[in-house]
């Protein structure tokens, strides 16, 4: 069971990896891309194959496939980009979208509000958690077994189209009708910032987008009004995006002249990015926090910092991706993301895994470390001294396959406790609390996102009572061993629904293992 489940992480994990980038995008230069010779071939059988073969196939579809067969024998980051998910990709990494500003569940064939989002128009027209959108512009959404995909199709739209919802209120049982206009709705990057202690810091970034730069510097300069001293970047589970983002973070912390990365394209030709005199944080005390799942930027940016003495690297291994792709079109819509480049470490070492045109094992390559040991006990991460480095401090430090922290964080969990995991973490919990609160909103009352934040949950064996109720009615297997993890995880989730990501990386946060060594290490150097 273990297997499978880190199976399905991988699965998620190389769609995110295959889907971002380390480089904006730029125009292919067609007319140097092969020879015209090539073109010309491959433009006649082409046309041999729509003009003159016997039965009518669709050529569109036959290009398709042919691209997509490149591109298996190319790395696994090289990735082919259909039209229908362009749009969903250029909003992540934009940092927005045009809609109206919500997250839903379908509970009982009914689009249900589960949270508002700040600064879209729902928001701005007093739509709800838990209310209900029965039509839109006079078509039905309930009732009509759509799915999640023809939902947003109906609720986004092109910036200032109106709309015009009809809305069910559970807490009053009235139906009422709002009128807004579609708008830009923020994708933060940085989920969270907020102190840990009076000298402690946390920022946790999600993925490196067009706005993270902005956010994270924002988010800096207001936790250094209040007394920062020491700053935690949390990159667990980021797998990475722009690469310049990455670099602009890694030059706050970097005095002028001290390389960030080092880029190296097919022709040879290396370019290396280096600090300015921008930043304004080259002296406090830092702490990346990263695992398996951190990739490409995030490992940009945690390699700058281990390589050049700056700060300490917390978790485990990362993923270990280090080539730079760009997205270039193909016209009607579709695209390519292609490796253009690698890039390389301050040191001069690249922590690209092998992959030898084998997809399925490269990303296999990050279940395997469960069962060689390496989650647990850092001796059996493979170290090659053929790929040793030294930083100016004179620390070895490896390439050939991600960055190796300096401070360990193992994952002890046995296949139970990995599965109840894995259930804290999915929407499981999510719905539950959704379906919960949604009973009578009324007998749930909170504060302000502080007072939430300070005090524990009332009736808390109600809430598990309730929980283990929800997990037998729905045939999910879960042990309930650690019953604080379970309170924690319900807690974040109000959180998340009242207050926003904020609130729930928060609670989330508390007793959590890589702070924990984040801080004891803090305490021993202040001895």
């Amino acid at each position: 069971m273990k297997n499978n489940i880190f199976l399905f992480l991988v699965v998620l994990l190389s769609l995110s990896l295959g889907l971002l980038l380390g480089t904006r995008g730029e125009q292919l230069n067609l007319p140097g891309f092969a020879p015209q010779k090539e073109r010309a071939k491959l433009n006649r059988f082409m046309d041999y194959l729509s003009e003159k073969y016997v039965d009518q196939i669709d050529t569109d579809s036959i290009v398709n496939v042919v691209i997509e067969d490149i591109l298996q024998q190319l790395d696994p980051h090289s990735v082919y980009i259909p039209q229908e998910a362009s749009q969903e990709i250029a909003e992540s990494m934009q940092g927005n979208f045009v809609g109206i500003g919500v997250s839903f569940f379908m509970v009982g064939d009914t689009v249900s509000v589960v949270r508002v989002l700040e600064g879209g128009p729902s928001k701005a027209v007093g739509i709800a958690p838990g209310d209900r959108i029965l039509m839109a512009n006079g078509d039905s959404l309930f009732n009509q077994n759509l799915s999640s995909t023809a939902i947003v199709s109906k609720l986004k739209g092109l910036p200032n189209t109106p709309l015009e919802l009809a809305i069910y209120r559970k807490q009053n049982d009235s139906v009422f009708w709002v009128n807004l206009k579609r708008g830009a709705v923020p994708l933060k990057s940085v989920d969270a910032s907020y102190m840990i202690d009076q000298n402690v810091g946390y920022i946790k970034i999600n993925r490196f987008s067009q706005t993270t730069f902005v956010e994270f510097d924002r988010a800096l300069r207001l936790l250094q009004l209040t007394g920062l001293q020491s700053l935690v970047i949390d990159l667990r589970d980021n797998p990475g995006g722009y690469l310049l983002p990455a670099t602009q973070i890694a030059d706050t912390f970097l005095s002028a002249g001290t390389p960030i990365v080092i880029t190296q394209s097919n022709k040879g030709q290396r370019q290396e990015t280096q600090a300015t005199d921008q930043g304004n944080f080259e002296k406090g005390g830092l702490y990346i926090l990263v695992n398996e799942q951190s990739a490409s930027a995030s490992e940009i940016l945690a390699g700058a910092v281990q390589d050049n003495d700056r700060g300490w690297v917390v978790g485990r291994r990362t993923f270990g991706k280090g080539l730079v792709q760009q997205q270039m079109p193909l016209g009607d819509g579709d695209a390519v993301r292609l490796t253009t480049a690698r890039y390389y470490t301050p040191t001069g070492r690249s922590i690209q895994r092998p992959y030898d045109n084998d997809h399925e094992a490269y990303y296999a390559e990050v279940t395997e470390r469960y069962e060689r040991g390496e989650m647990e006990d850092q001796t059996k991460i493979p170290q090659n001294d053929s790929l040793a480095y030294t930083t100016p401090k004179g620390r070895t430090v490896y390439g050939g396959g991600g960055i190796h922290p300096d401070l360990f964080v193992p994952n002890n969990n046995t296949q139970e406790e990995e599965w109840d995991s894995f259930v804290l973490r999915s929407n499981v919990i999510n719905l539950f609390v959704f379906v919960t609160l949604d009973a009578n909103r009324g007998e749930y009352a909170f504060g302000s996102a502080s007072e939430f934040l300070a005090t524990p949950l009332t009736t808390p064996e109600v809430w598990l009572d309730k929980f283990q109720a929800y997990c037998t009615q729905n045939s999910i297997p879960f042990a309930f061993k650690d019953q604080d993890k379970i309170l924690t995880a319900i807690k974040a989730y109000i959180g998340l629904q009242v207050y926003g990501e904020g609130v729930f990386t928060q609670i989330l946060n508390t007793d959590d293992p890589f702070l924990r060594k984040v801080m004891d290490h803090l305490a021993f150097q202040l001895d």
